[in-house]
């Protein structure tokens, strides 16, 4: 069996699903059954995964927090989920304690050295005397010997860029579809290519998104050597592939953007051989990017498209990706996908509308609390991912950006990550985010915030003339803003929402 390993620390699979099955005994001790919800504000650690596996063997729903939500979130996200228990790394409490609801059971891990490191952290670390330490109360049980309900697997909360999170549970699974959603993980993460025993990945992004949560989980079942990287570091996750000879990783674009920045030395240093599948997904890639980590790191590297409430839709490995340069493959199988125009029609091959799918043969969700959400979300019986895209005439999906960026001006419709993709090309840019602000004539105009590397000089004009022989002349962001440390989710994906409200406030619309 293999082991999960966090900084200097490490267990055994074996162990680990022992403590589980303690844990597991510990809650159906508290009055948690079938449907119940067990937040877990914390970061990537053995708990999480302790505390997600024993959620399951009691047929609760493990809720994986984002821990950077504010305090007023977090006590949303807890009543909200009518949260039975709450398992809370010990330097959040002095943030979020007092937003945990009275009558709530609160389980606080120590957090761990590693943890403390990566994310600087000055508050306390160490259980209070009058709180209850994780590892004492699950010593205070046996482990249950066999599951006592069937898992009904992880509820993810949106990101919310929009407005609140939302939650999204899985339906019950027939049998069939709980063996057909194994086949498409194992499948699409390449789990299937080699003995659990021999495979060995890094969990480099926050398991609170439903992707690494799903990896992660996924290989600790399966008894995979599972390394838990505190926060994405690209030196250090070379190093981490070198030492622990890592075949398989599950990896964001921003990822490949900064370990293809690093100096030259640094990149030929460490041994990568040992790499056999890499698999990307949850944000837009430019073709330029992953061409250069194609030649840096061979055919290895896998792509795949899916959300949060559909699981996964469409894959393509490097070969396929190459013939179609910027697609993130064809639908799977089991999925019925069409591009649909604005007036419910479907599109022809090659042009774009949002995305809607159908998945008769898989568990079907519904937003917590909010099925009017999932209504909204739909037309003509498909659901919207929110995705604009389209199909070639091969079949092969191509993504445009998501509908709630796409700009409108004069009437024209703007990718906002067309611009992106062409900023992180420009020498000396660092980040970037591209958005719609209110104009008077067109309604909308292209804006972009640039982040530059240190020690780059770098005017507006600059990046104007830099993307005007690039793109289309009305694509070209009409006003350059320089900024510092942009608000990025650890999956890729820039809290846009918060850079536009300063723009849009006054205006009174919806952003």
């Amino acid at each position: 069996m293999g082991k999960i390993i966090s900084g200097q620390r490490q267990l055994g699979t074996d162990e680990l699903q022992a403590r589980a099955r303690q844990a597991a005994a510990g809650f159906a001790k508290l009055g948690v059954s079938v449907g119940d919800t067990i937040v877990l504000y914390l970061r990537n650690d053995f708990a999480l995964i302790e505390a997600s596996l024993a959620a399951g063997m009691v047929g609760a729903y493990p809720v994986p927090a984002n821990w950077h939500f504010t305090a007023d979130v977090a006590a949303y996200l807890f009543e909200d989920t009518g949260a039975k228990v709450v398992v809370i790394h010990a330097d959040f409490l002095p943030r979020i304690g007092m937003s945990i609801p009275p009558g709530v059971k609160v389980l606080v891990v120590p957090t761990p050295g590693e943890v403390q490191e990566a994310y600087g952290v000055t508050a306390s670390t160490e259980v209070p005397r009058d709180r209850t330490n994780w590892n004492e109360w699950l010593s205070g049980f046996g482990p249950i010997e066999r599951a006592q309900a069937t898992a009904p697997g992880t509820m993810i909360y949106t990101s919310g860029t929009t407005g609140r999170p939302k939650g999204v549970r899985r339906l019950q699974p027939t049998a069939k579809q709980a063996e057909l959603g194994t086949h498409i993980w194992n499948t699409t993460f390449g789990f299937d290519r080699i003995e659990p025993s021999s495979l060995v990945t890094v969990v480099t992004g926050p398991m609170y998104h439903s992707a690494p949560n799903s990896y992660g989980i996924l290989a600790t079942r399966l008894g995979c050597t599972v390394i838990l990287q505190p926060k994405f570091d690209a030196l250090e996750m070379l190093a981490l592939i070198e030492r622990h000879r890592v075949t398989h990783l599950h990896m964001v674009p921003i990822m490949f953007n900064r370990l293809l920045k690093l100096d030259a030395a640094d990149r030929q240093r460490y041994d990568l051989s040992s790499l056999q599948f890499v698999v990307h997904s949850a944000a837009p890639i430019s073709p330029i990017v992953k061409r250069e980590m194609i030649d840096w790191w061979g055919p290895l590297i896998f792509e795949y498209y899916g959300t949060s409430e559909t699981s996964i839709l469409a894959s393509c490995g490097p070969q396929k990706w190459i013939e179609h340069a910027g697609t993130v493959g064809k639908p799977l199988p089991d999925v019925d996908m069409q591009i649909l125009l604005d007036d419910g029609s479907f599109a022809p091959a090659g042009a774009s509308g949002q995305i809607g799918v159908r998945t008769p043969q898989r568990a079907g969700f519904s937003y917590h609390r909010d099925d009017a959400k999932r209504e909204r979300a739909s037309r003509n019986g498909y659901f919207l991912t929110g995705d604009i895209g389209f199909l070639d005439g091969d079949g092969f999906l191509f993504l445009c950006d998501r509908a709630t960026d796409m700009v409108i001006s004069g009437g024209v419709n703007i990718y906002p990550a067309e611009v992106e993709a062409e900023l992180h090309k420009m020498p000396g840019v660092k980040d970037c985010a591209v958005f719609g602000m209110p104009d008077d004539e067109f309604g909308e105009a292209v804006c972009a915030v640039v982040e530059v590397q240190a020690g780059t000089d770098m005017t507006a004009d600059d990046v104007k003339a830099y993307l005007r022989s690039r793109i289309a002349g009305f694509k070209v962001p009409r006003r350059i803003e320089f900024g510092r440390d942009l608000p990025r989710e650890d999956s890729g994906k820039i809290f846009k929402r918060k850079l536009r409200e300063s723009y849009w406030v006054h205006t009174g619309r919806k952003i």
